[in-house]
């Protein structure tokens, strides 16, 4: 037993060494670096909680700070509503070459993030393609201001840009289910939307767990898009970080920002992945 465990830290001892150097070092020195202070071009290496105090209690923080959790949380639950149809039609629908059909719904996501985030300007955009359509039609005689520049177009860039992520977990779960369920459902008089509703989807609700949370988190910390797409309302607590590392040139309190968002995102999956426990226990 001894040796098999041995030669299992052995195999992983590579990617422990990579994770090591990688991230946790990293992660360390960020957060050692968030309860210092800056002055000019040097640090203040005496132990300060002045940071942490500033992100917590400053207005701008505060705002951006919720804004990011309201957009991604926008933006986790209209990229689960869009990819929920497919990996059902996938799942259900779908008989042969299934792989063959996830690799093409992936196909549009194997190009550039930024050309895509490009595309969508304009797309959005005054002049777009939807503001020259509704014109064409005449639904509209002047464009649509919060399409552009607005956390609506971060909503809908970020949504497209992370959907291929979340048909995978949903359609891993979809797949799972038992179809003999769903015949038992149909002998006792259950038509398909209430087979749906009571055995579809609270038995596929470990997926849409797990693909909330893949897009929540890490559209958090996104800044790429909303520096392109958001505008001045829809810059996220991500752009006010990389500005404390460049511009500000304050180190310290973007690492101490980065360190309270991390806090908080972690909480609140916390308590979204206890939530849903209970209540899939309870629906069980």
């Amino acid at each position: 037993m001894r040796s098999e465990s041995l030669r299992g830290y052995a195999l992983l001892s590579p990617t422990l060494v990579v994770m090591l150097f990688s991230m946790c070092a990293p992660f360390a020195l960020m957060v050692l670096m968030s309860f210092w202070a800056q002055h000019g071009f040097k640090f203040d290496t005496s132990f300060t909680l002045a940071n942490y105090r500033e992100a917590l209690s400053s207005p701008i923080y505060k705002a951006l700070l919720f804004r990011s959790l309201k957009i991604s949380g926008a933006c986790a639950l209209a990229t689960v509503l869009i990819s929920y149809p497919m990996a059902y039609y996938v799942a259900f629908h779908v008989h042969r070459r299934k792989l063959l059909w996830i690799i093409l719904m992936t196909l549009p996501f194997w190009t550039s993030y930024l050309l895509r985030v490009f595309a969508w300007k304009i797309v959005l955009g005054y002049n777009g393609v939807i503001n020259s359509g509704l014109k064409v039609v005449g639904l509209i005689n002047h464009p649509l201001e919060f399409l552009l520049y607005s956390p609506t177009a971060v909503v809908i860039t970020l949504a497209h840009a992370w959907a291929a992520f979340a048909v995978l977990p949903l359609y891993v779960s979809l797949e799972k289910i038992d179809r003999s369920l769903l015949e038992a459902a149909a002998d006792l008089g259950d038509g398909p939307a209430l087979r749906f509703l009571r055995v579809t989807l609270p038995l596929s609700l470990p997926g849409v767990m797990a693909a909330m949370l893949l897009i929540f988190i890490p559209t958090v910390g996104d800044y790429v898009t909303p520096a392109l797409v958001g505008g001045p309302n829809g810059i996220m607590i991500a752009n006010m970080i990389q500005a404390e590392f460049g511009k500000v040139n304050n180190w310290p309190m973007g690492a101490a920002l980065a360190i309270a968002m991390m806090v908080i995102v972690a909480l609140i999956s916390l308590v979204y992945v206890w939530v849903l426990r209970k209540a899939t226990e309870q629906i069980g």
